[in-house]
């Protein structure tokens, strides 16, 4: 009897599985893994294709609640899911195998594959010999909310559909604009970021649309510009291109962000919930702006950018809203077939191209190449605006920068070399109090050194150069040089040269009255006390040499700082 049951005769009573060893049960028969970071997954198959999610995602929730719900009648408990999906979570860890998720495009051993995120799961599978709409891809496929289906692409399109859809004003804007349309599709990057700027009403936004919708559309195809860079990066792990709209001014932190993002970079920010885990974002990603103004200013991310102006659109070119997409939808198929045929040619032929000198973001240069003769233009001519294009993104990178049009003057008249104290003192000399105000203006020596390190790139394509050397010794010193292209150090200006007498202090230095005659260390000049001290309030660099603008010459110096406190 139940009653006279002895305790070893209870312990042996089998006992009844609990919610969440049930819910661990379920997916016993499913494909658990992981990526190289250690992100858990698991693969279902609904409606006879295969789909991934997250182990922690909601839509793995989801599906695991309502199988409970289908073989047990009931619905499980939220403690009891949790525990169940860290075991899972455990499974697909430490005893699942290691594979690569991707958002829209992949390639694998040669081959690229573009998710077409329709109902059925078709992917596009592009070779060197062909692209074809296959029923399922090898690359385990991830589907972020918001993404929406590319049209299955046609055979026998023509890219020059694409211009009735983009207000392109010269041929060199739109061979630019092809180009990096087909360097999207392009699995390992980098990625030009394409800048899009010109007056109100020039369908910047349209434009953006556009191409955005030709690779990754999605519901919400045009962002905001992130508050800060986690925001950028979960846009960028969600979906493949980043669209910014209407971008007014683009901060230090997010024109860093966004170079980091078009030729690869990670971010590492704090775990959600945890104190001392870390989650990685490692991502490339094409990425597109717009903005009325010229947003991009900051020389890494003009170095990384195309530059298209967008001319006012006329009343008479003016089309409905809904004709237009309606007119797009119906064109897109085919043009989206001739972007893959330069794809595939891009494939074919990139391994063959040789260029005379590799520009910035050469692999997008050499790709663009290589496509070109299938969509018949000249690799000579995307050559050409291309260079071009880097030019004037050049220009503006110096024309942005307040410090460039006088590192320019130092370097026009003789090779200048000091510390970064010493060449913010030389830029204030030269410089008016209005100018010095500039928010870009750096203010400390550090600041200095670093606006010089940005803007190196864009002063060698001026032709000049900007060396930081550490001298060896019981005192270490990093000094600066800057100079034309070619030039000898031996040029030196006699002022800044290394060797000349150190400015002191107005405390360390005689009285202006017990100075004698002053010299100057430019080779040849001499001018008096009286004509220093008539300079000194007169001459824009604020010393008094008429010759090189300033004097190192401590008399010099404490005259200028002497008559500067009584005047």
């Amino acid at each position: 009897m139940v009653g006279n049951m002895s305790w070893a005769d209870k312990s042996e009573t089998p006992t009844r599985p609990t919610q969440s060893q049930r819910l661990v049960g379920l997916a016993d028969s499913l494909e658990l893994w992981h990526t190289s970071a250690l992100e858990a997954l698991v693969t279902l198959e609904i409606n006879r294709h295969e789909e991934h999610w997250p182990v922690r995602s909601r839509g793995f929730n989801e599906w695991l609640a309502r199988r409970f719900y289908t073989e047990y009648g009931s619905v499980p408990n939220s403690q009891a899911k949790q525990d169940a999906l860290s075991v899972i979570e455990g499974q697909a860890i430490y005893e699942g195998d290691t594979h690569e998720s991707a958002v829209r495009l992949a390639e694998r051993d040669g081959v690229i594959y573009l998710d077409l995120a329709n109902e059925g799961w078709e992917a596009v599978e592009i070779t060197s010999n062909g692209w074809s709409i296959i029923p399922s891809s090898p690359v385990k496929f991830m589907r972020k909310k918001g993404m929406q289906e590319l049209p299955r692409p046609e055979k026998g399109g023509s890219i020059t559909d694409l211009k009735r859809f983009i207000n392109i004003q010269t041929d060199a804007d739109w061979l630019l604009c092809v180009a990096w349309l087909i360097g999207a599709i392009r699995p390992d990057g980098p990625y030009p970021v394409l800048v899009l700027h010109g007056e109100q009403g020039s369908a910047k936004s349209t434009a953006a649309r556009v191409l955005k919708r030709l690779l990754d559309p999605n519901m919400a195809d045009l962002r905001s510009e992130p508050k800060e860079p986690r925001d950028l990066m979960i846009a960028a792990s969600n979906s493949w291109c980043i669209g910014l709209d209407n971008v007014s001014r683009i901060p230090a932190w997010l024109s860093d962000a966004l170079c980091r993002l078009s030729t690869g970079g990670g971010f590492g920010t704090r775990t959600l919930y945890q104190n001392d885990e870390e989650t990685i974002f490692d991502a490339k990603r094409p990425i597109i702006l717009n903005g009325i103004e010229e947003i991009a200013v900051r020389g890494d991310l003009l170095d990384r950018a195309i530059l298209l102006y967008l001319p006012s659109i006329s009343k008479q070119r003016r089309r409905p809203e809904r004709d237009f997409w309606q007119d797009f939808d119906r064109s897109s198929p085919l043009i989206l077939g001739a972007v893959l045929d330069a794809v595939v040619m891009a494939l074919r032929d990139v391994d063959k191209i040789s260029l005379n000198a590799l520009p910035r973001m050469a692999d997008f240069a050499l790709w663009s190449v290589a496509s070109m003769p299938a969509l018949g233009f000249d690799p000579d001519s995307f050559m050409d605006a291309y260079s071009g294009n880097r030019d004037g993104a050049n220009s503006l990178a110096l024309d942005s920068s307040p410090i460039s049009p006088f590192l320019l003057t130092i370097a026009d008249k003789k090779v200048w070399q000091g510390t970064a104290t010493e060449l913010l003192e030389r830029l204030n000399r030269m410089s008016d109090e209005l100018t010095q105000r500039h928010r870009s203006w750096p203010k400390t020596a550090r600041a200095v050194s670093n606006e010089l390190r940005r803007l190196a790139p864009n002063l060698r394509e001026a032709g000049i150069d900007v060396i930081h050397q550490q001298t060896s010794g019981t005192r270490s010193v990093k000094s600066i040089t800057i100079r034309k292209a070619g030039e000898s150090s031996d040029a030196m200006d006699a002022c800044d040269a290394p060797g000349a007498p150190a400015s002191q202090s107005v405390a360390d230095s005689p009285p202006v009255s017990e100075l004698g005659p002053l010299w100057c260390s430019c080779p040849g000049q001499r001018s008096t006390r009286a004509e220093f001290m008539k300079l000194a309030c007169n001459h824009r660099e604020g010393y008094g040499c008429p010759d090189c603008g300033g004097c190192r010459n401590p008399a010099c110096s404490s005259a200028l700082s002497e008559k500067h406190d009584v005047r």
